[in-house]
């Protein structure tokens, strides 16, 4: 499919749009007969196709799996054999998930017209926008964005992240200058620079230049939009001298990036410098966002899943006057469709799924409320197609793909709200098996418990147990950090009290360089989490918290400690019992 032949006429995208909706069963199934023609008789499909090309085959004899399934063939593709493993095209670099396995990204293949696939719906984003707000063609938007570090495989294929790909792309870089809607306040130049402080700085600075003429905010996550603000809180005087002097801080040493910020600080502008430091040198930062930028419509970013949580601060520094427009769902496996209603509430947001991304199955979750098969495997005759999903029931998500992911996994379970012609409209409910989000990262119980538990062994030697631990991903700030609410017991001798302060700083760290690779980038390299915090509690706390979910109906007899508090009650009564605070006092080790 060539993504870029609907990049900038708006009217042609939506009528594909509709197309591809009033036909999606049609177009599902041309989707699957075309994946099996490409990748039938690779290593891995042809085991269980045995030659056949038939749909019907590959739905009874093709396994569903997860990462484990697919990362030996991934792996050996990595240290150079054949993309024939999986693909019958070539495999170009390997994704970076934001999951990941034993500690490490996950890796998914990629194949040069995924790139098309994605600027697709890109292109579809602000047609569908501009029919609720007009007018978004007469200025620009301050889009914050940023690319991660970049890997590479054994044999050098580039491992790197979905949206580093795609900035670092022709499709990117590549665009029409000349077109409203693709006219961003930020360079290429800082959007590309690998050191993120001095690209956010170029950014913001730019913005605040351009400020008249900003007509849209965001950034791909709210809690990348939440981190440039609160990076501006703390640098705007800085920026407001660059502003007035008309010159570049030293700081910034990217010579891009001096190259790129040049053209945008030709002369001093004084007076603009004394509005920016009015606003920002006020007593109070809420509805800064619109005085900063008066002309702004809406912020645009994901407020779905975990990031719903960072919905009460971008309402405080809009004033809630700026809508929030969650553009679109996606996965780095694929992408899968668009939120059509711009201005719904972010509680209410459903996307339509495009039936040209992949070829999408569902595992039948229940319809009035959602339970796990905790089954590793799912017997292939589990699934059912996108025709046959039901209004109101909860399915996990399942994709096979160009790139060679076949009845995959993606781990996501989502509700239908409705449909759009005939393509299904879902609400993404959660993740499977994650416990603690604050950016990229997905921590999962299981790995919480892993790094608990190696850190309470520095407990031991000074005769400390911990008898119960629960935790919460805290956005009352920015960065979020993890907190960890622990209640320990001492085994006399009674360890001194300098001492014990010590060894739970310790502790802190030791959690944090347990928790995994994602994890550890958002900390130490992309200062995206602030420093872990172990929250001690009073003896009894945790007897308190059971009293309470068995207050609220919960039964005794299967009562287990949440071991990640969503009640904001039970988060309370915690806060209330607290008696001792500690943060981790250096950054975990992390290396690209």
């Amino acid at each position: 499919m060539d993504g870029k032949k609907l990049e900038y006429k708006g009217d042609e995208a939506l009528e594909e749009l509709e197309k591809l909706t009033t036909k999606a069963d049609e177009v599902q199934e041309k989707i699957l007969k075309d994946i099996i023609t490409r990748n039938g008789d690779t290593e891995y499909l042809s085991k269980y196709l045995k030659g056949s090309k038939d749909v019907s085959t590959f739905k009874h004899h093709v396994p569903v799996i997860d990462y484990s399934g697919a990362q030996p063939y991934i792996k050996r593709i990595g240290n150079g054999e054949e993309s024939s493993l999986l693909s019958g095209h070539t495999i170009v670099e390997m994704l970076c998930s934001s999951g990941t396995s034993n500690g490490e990204p996950k890796l998914m293949p990629s194949i040069a017209e995924d790139l098309d696939r994605r600027t697709f719906v890109y292109n579809l984003i602000m047609p569908i926008v501009n029919k609720y707000i007009p007018g978004l063609d007469e200025g620009k938007a301050m889009y914050l964005y940023f690319v991660k570090a970049e890997m590479s495989t054994p044999c050098g294929l580039p491992a790197r992240a979905v949206l580093t790909s795609y900035y670092k792309s022709k499709h990117f870089k590549g665009r029409a200058r000349n077109v409203p809607f693709l006219d961003y306040t930020s360079p290429d130049q800082a959007i590309l620079c690998d050191d993120s402080n001095q690209s956010m700085y170029c950014q913001l600075l730019a913005g605040l230049v351009l400020r008249d003429q900003v007509l849209r905010l965001g950034a791909v996550f709210a809690s990348a939009f939440l981190r440039s603000i609160t990076y501006l809180e703390k640098n705007w005087v800085k920026l407001c001298n660059d502003i007035r002097k008309g010159k570049l801080d030293a700081s910034i040493t990217d010579p891009e990036c001096q190259l790129a910020m040049s053209s945008l600080l030709t002369s001093p502008k004084p007076s603009l410098a004394d509005e920016i430091e009015k606003i920002c040198g006020g007593s109070s930062w809420k509805g800064i966002l619109c005085r900063l930028w008066p002309k702004a419509k809406f912020i645009e970013a994901v407020v779905t899943g975990s990031m719903a949580q960072y919905i009460p601060s971008l309402e405080y520094y809009s004033d809630k006057k700026l809508p929030l427009f969650c553009p679109m769902y996606a996965a780095t496996e694929s992408y899968f469709g668009v939120n059509l209603k711009p201005l719904s509430d972010p509680s209410d947001v459903s996307f339509t799924l495009l039936p040209n991304m992949c070829y999408f199955e569902f595992i039948p979750l229940g319809e009035n409320s959602w339970s796990f098969d905790e089954e590793t495997n799912i017997p292939s005759n589990n699934l059912i197609d996108l025709s046959e999903v039901k209004l109101g029931c909860y399915y996990e998500i399942v994709v096979t793909t160009f790139a060679g992911l076949c009845r995959y996994r993606i781990g996501d379970v989502l509700q239908v709200t409705g449909f759009y012609n005939k393509a299904p409209q879902f609400k993404f409910i959660c993740r499977r098996n994650v416990a603690l989000s604050l950016d990229n990262e997905k921590t999962s119980e299981e790995n919480l418990y892993k790094s608990i538990t190696a850190a309470k062994k520095l407990l031991e030697p000074h005769k400390v147990i911990l008898l119960e631990y629960t935790s919460v991903a805290d956005t009352s700030s920015v960065p979020g950090h993890y907190v960890l609410y622990w209640e320990i017991v001492h085994v006399k001798p009674k360890l001194a009290h300098s001492s014990l302060d010590e060894v739970l700083k310790e502790c802190c760290i030791a959690v944090e360089e347990e928790l995994d690779y994602t994890y550890r980038r958002c900390r130490s390299h992309d200062k995206a989490i602030g420093p872990l915090e172990i929250k001690l509690v009073k003896p009894g706390t945790f007897e308190a918290l059971m009293d309470f979910y068995i207050s609220q109906g919960g039964s005794i007899n299967q009562y287990k400690t949440p071991r990640c508090i969503q009640s904001e009650t039970a988060l309370k009564l915690l806060e209330a019992n607290v008696k001792e605070r500690f943060l981790s006092p250096r950054d975990p080790i992390w290396t690209p």
